[in-house]
């Protein structure tokens, strides 16, 4: 029997694939020019000479190919291969290819040694500038890259170490292969502190070292028995640990491969399941034996270690800086390229409030982490040095602690889309708290500023040197900044206090940095929504009058074009 025939209306063809009032994705554009705070920063804090170079590093960390990557590197997680088909012991983690490509482009370009290498004004902003592009592409690869290049200053403290392992590290280039250190030209550091039963307080650290009896080109050998919680980047070709050693808690340089070409008894037991930074991977090892080389004075395992944790501190700040930026410029390009009701999103007023208050904090954190950055290239002025340690944990604690609600800001901004994991958004809301953890967390952070307060009062005054530099800007900076003087004076209940402490002294020196970028706009409307009332404000909240358009176009990624 035949069946009826239909023919369909032309208008009634089926329109539920044409696409549109979707925004095109952020690719190929250049992330540094059209950074104008970024651009602004580096000029201010002495690091002109870079601009080229970082203008292609943008163009390079803007493209599309490499954005992919770190979508492939995220999308295809590393995989432990505790042993080979034969039953062999190889402790190995293979990454996708894509990882390999983003640490080869940061390797490569020096993000791990440049400042050593090539000292001088500017050295270490550039750097910062640099590492800021790259880390708005993946954030995971970056933990291996900082902790080489943090590395650096304690492995100082030790010639022979230095000696034998500094020229390695501190060429630029990124060899992955799975051999001894000896066979390399090009060498990565991690770093192994963390334990089960102490998390930040290392001193209470289980893992024993003891004394071998005899000496290596790199120094007195030692035998590390134990565990870590926490090794990030597993497959990086030395690792600083901390153990007990006969004179208390030491330092140790941990090869992943013994000098005579065997491997080193470091078993990964497994890779950590992590919510975010998943391109990179972190394991729980244990210590069955492995040789290390004391890296400073035995039982000075802490003072030793601090100094890698310091620059790594900094580096937290940069990151955390790097993915609020490229949460606001996703934000921007969406609600750009967005329309409802009739408007464009970013045309509606209270989105244009919440994009334009977005903008602000990463104003505020840039200006912050580019100024310690300064502080780095001239650390032997006595003002800078004492500026830097207060400047580190003030700033890791605060930028680092702002950037998750941050990336919350910014998903809703872009809606449904935006907990996608085909879009970028979801993987920055999920990196986001790995920098506020790392490295000590908040309360560790803050207590360390009062520990450094207490130990250099000169360190205080060197502060207030700074933000008195804005005296007269602004009358509500010029009462906070009073208010926390009083606040600093009184010594009561300090340790209770400490993170509102903590929080004052960033944001008030957040608005006198701001003071000196020069734009009104920025620093006007960053005192009055920061520092006229509760800091614990909704992003969109800014008051009346403010011009959000200077503020959008400032995050706009192609404001350029």
């Amino acid at each position: 029997m035949n069946q009826p025939q239909t023919t369909l209306h032309p208008d009634a063809v089926p329109h539920t694939h044409e696409v549109r009032n979707q925004p095109p994705p952020l690719t190929d554009y250049n992330a540094f020019d059209g950074d104008t705070a970024l651009c602004e920063a580096v000029q201010r804090e002495g690091a002109q000479w870079a601009r080229d170079t970082l203008s292609e590093a943008g163009a390079r960390t803007g493209s599309a190919e490499v954005i992919e990557w770190g979508y492939l590197a995220n999308e295809c997680k590393p995989q432990l291969h505790a042993f080979d088909r034969q039953g062999n012991r190889i402790d190995t983690v293979r990454y996708h290819d894509s990882y390999h490509k983003l640490m080869a482009m940061s390797l490569e370009a020096g993000l791990h040694c440049s400042p050593w290498t090539q000292p001088g004004p500017g050295a270490h902003v550039a750097r910062a500038a640099r590492e800021y592009l790259h880390a708005q592409v993946d954030a995971g690869h970056g933990c291996p890259v900082t902790m080489t290049f943090a590395s650096v200053p304690a492995i100082r403290t030790t010639p022979a170490l230095a000696e034998s392992w500094l020229p390695k590290i501190l060429t630029p280039g990124y060899d992955p292969r799975n051999v001894p250190h000896t066979e390399k030209q090009s060498l990565t550091i991690g770093m192994g502190m963390t334990e089960k039963q102490g998390g930040s307080d290392v001193r209470s650290n289980t893992t024993r070292a003891w004394p071998v009896g005899r000496e290596t080109g790199s120094g007195a050998a030692y035998e590390l028995l134990g565990h870590k919680w926490f090794t990030s980047a597993p497959m990086c070709d030395g690792f600083l640990m901390l153990a007990q050693s006969t004179g208390g808690l030491s330092c140790f340089l941990v090869p992943r491969w013994r000098p005579d070409g065997t491997k080193n008894p470091m078993q990964i037991q497994r890779l950590k399941n992590k919510s975010g930074n998943v391109s990179n991977a972190s394991s729980e090892i244990e210590l069955r034996g492995a040789l290390g080389w004391m890296v400073g004075d035995e039982g000075r395992g802490v003072p030793a270690i601090i100094q890698m944790v310091a620059m790594t501190r900094f580096d937290c700040m940069v990151g955390s800086t790097a993915g609020m930026r490229q949460a606001v410029a996703q934000a921007i390009h969406h609600c750009q390229h967005r329309a409802a009701f009739g408007k464009t999103l970013a045309e509606q007023p209270a989105m244009a409030n919440v994009l334009a208050d977005l903008q602000l904090e990463v104003e505020g954190a840039l200006a912050l982490t580019m100024r310690m950055a300064r502080a780095l290239d001239h650390a032997d002025d006595p003002h800078e040095k004492l500026l830097l340690r207060l400047g580190l944990p003030v700033g890791k604690y605060w930028i680092c602690k702002r950037h998750p609600g941050h990336a919350y800001e910014a998903m809703e901004c872009i809606g449904g889309n935006g907990v996608m994991d085909d879009f970028i958004m979801a993987r920055i809301y999920r990196d986001a708290p790995i920098n506020a953890i790392w490295e000590g967390s908040g309360n560790v952070q803050a207590l360390d500023l009062l520990r450094a307060m207490a130990k250099s009062p000169d360190a205080v005054a060197a502060w207030f040197v700074e933000l008195e530099q804005a005296r007269g800007a602004h009358p509500l900076l010029d009462a906070a900044v009073d208010q926390l003087s009083s606040a600093l004076e009184d010594r009561d209940d300090l340790e209770y206090r400490a993170r509102s402490l903590t929080e004052a002294m960033a944001l008030t020196m957040q608005a006198a940095q701001l003071v000196r970028v020069g734009n009104l706009t920025v620093s006007e409307t960053f005192i009055q929504s920061r520092l006229a009332g509760p800091t614990a404000h909704h992003f969109g909240t800014l008051p009346r009058g403010v011009d959000v358009q200077t503020l959008m176009e400032r995050g706009n990624p192609l404001a350029t074009e």
